[in-house]
């Protein structure tokens, strides 16, 4: 393993740890060196997600779009933050690029979901989850979102039948 990667691997455990501060230390040692670094920018901006610093995660997530516009990670990431951030439209955005390099990302579908309930298109994210779901079926997040969405369906439904 080369010494960046020694670096990035150490500055990962750093952050299974909850260490985040360290990490971030850890991730600019390697930026000085290589300020192209996709992996480091964007687990710089994971970590300063976790930190709840949206909007420099955002930044750290755009340097990576602008050297590999279809890096799934930092897509789906920066859809994260966008929809923390209550910028749902956005975040959709960003899922739906992801969806244009890989189809079948679990992640994007799920999180384009959450992002579409928050809109309440309660049907649509549905059918985000369920697409999820039929690529993965352990796929906690969305297995959990869509029983979520479907008992609310069934509220409005309860809802709408006692107004009528």
């Amino acid at each position: 393993m080369s010494k960046v990667g020694k670096i990035l691997s150490e500055a990962y455990d750093l952050c299974e740890d909850g260490n985040f501060l360290d990490a971030l230390v850890l991730y600019d040692l390697v930026l000085n060196q290589e300020p192209e670094n996709i992996n480091a920018l964007i687990d710089k901006g994971v970590t300063l997600q976790n930190l709840g610093k949206i909007k420099q995660a955002i930044k750290y997530y755009d340097k990576a779009l602008c050297i590999d516009p279809k890096n799934l990670y930092a897509l789906v990431n920066k859809g994260a933050s966008l929809h923390t951030g209550k910028k749902y439209k956005d975040a959709i955005k960003c899922y739906d690029l992801a969806l244009k390099v890989d189809k079948k990302c679990t992640m994007a579908l799920a999180y384009k979901g959450l992002s579409l309930g928050e809109l309440g298109n309660l049907s649509d994210a549905l059918k985000h989850f369920k697409k999820a779901l039929a690529i993965d079926h352990d796929y906690d997040l969305a297995s959990i979102s869509k029983e979520m969405v479907k008992e609310l369906l069934k509220s409005i439904q309860k809802q709408k039948s006692k107004i009528h």
